[in-house]
């Protein structure tokens, strides 16, 4: 389901009375990200007070993982916790690449909204008010976001994004824009079976694949895409290609043989 362009007002949808969620739960999984991570837990800071401020939310929390950074990135993380008592830190004793620092972002999450991204932030953080919006009006149990434009990051980025969707939609039956891409809001319900495997960049699609396959509501809508500027992306390595590869031939029987669970959404 594509959810786009229809929450382009929300004066009108603000005016709506509702239950705020108790406690949103926003994690970045970071490895040497010291250039980004006070504009990442800044910016979702932000974020986050004028959601309280709305109403939607009751409370929050911002959750740095680790994952065994060889820069500066530790350091800061704890500056950050020491000085804020929303802010807190898991470390990594060794990498654990995307796969492990998403199940501990998870796992660390005490929110009953827990929302995955990139330190580099590669969309607008108000994108997620309207996301925790769609997730209520829809009553969604996930929301994924796409980019609408890929263009910044090169031809070959963009070849292997349509090919690796292309194979999760003919190997798990699960039609999704840009599947990977780093914005997933969650009701933390759905982690009540769903116990995630990969340790690489496959986990992504594995979230969305085990949830659908239960019988939870995803849904997408499209976001304007901001790419890195400073440091460097390794998901398009070979390294990572194969380990995606490798995780979702290993995980296809076993997803396969998941069955809907009762009453999702209750």
């Amino acid at each position: 389901m594509l959810v786009d362009a229809l929450m382009s007002s929300t004066t009108t949808l603000s005016a709506v009375s509702h239950t705020p969620f108790q406690k949103l739960s926003i994690f970045f999984p970071m490895w040497n990200e010291e250039a980004y991570i006070h504009r990442a837990v800044g910016y979702a800071k932000d974020e986050c007070e004028w959601l309280m401020k709305e109403g939607e939310i009751l409370d929050y929390e911002l959750i740095v993982v680790d994952d065994a950074s060889t820069d500066s990135t530790p350091r800061l993380a704890d500056e950050l916790a020491a000085a804020d008592s929303h802010v807190k830190v898991v470390h990594h004793p060794v990498n654990r690449k995307l796969g492990g620092s998403m199940k501990t972002g998870f796992d660390a999450a005490s929110g009953d909204l827990v929302l995955y991204t990139d330190a580099d932030l590669p969309f607008d953080m108000a994108e997620v008010r309207r996301a925790v919006r769609l997730l209520r009006y829809y009553e969604a149990d996930i929301v994924s976001a796409y980019r609408h434009d890929r263009t910044g990051e090169g031809s070959s980025r963009a070849i292997y994004t349509f090919f690796y969707n292309f194979l999760i939609r003919s190997l798990f039956g699960v039609r999704m824009r840009d599947i990977n891409f780093a914005f997933k809001l969650c009701r933390s319900r759905v982690f009540d079976h769903i116990h995630l495997q990969s340790e690489g960049s496959f986990i992504d699609a594995e979230l969305i694949i085990s949830a659908r396959k239960y019988g939870y509501e995803v849904i997408q809508f499209g976001v304007d895409y901001f790419p890195r500027t400073r440091g460097e992306s390794t998901l398009a390595s070979f390294g990572v290609i194969k380990k995606i590869v490798s995780e979702m031939f290993a995980l296809r029987k076993e997803l396969k043989d998941i069955r809907p669970v009762t009453g999702p959404n209750a």
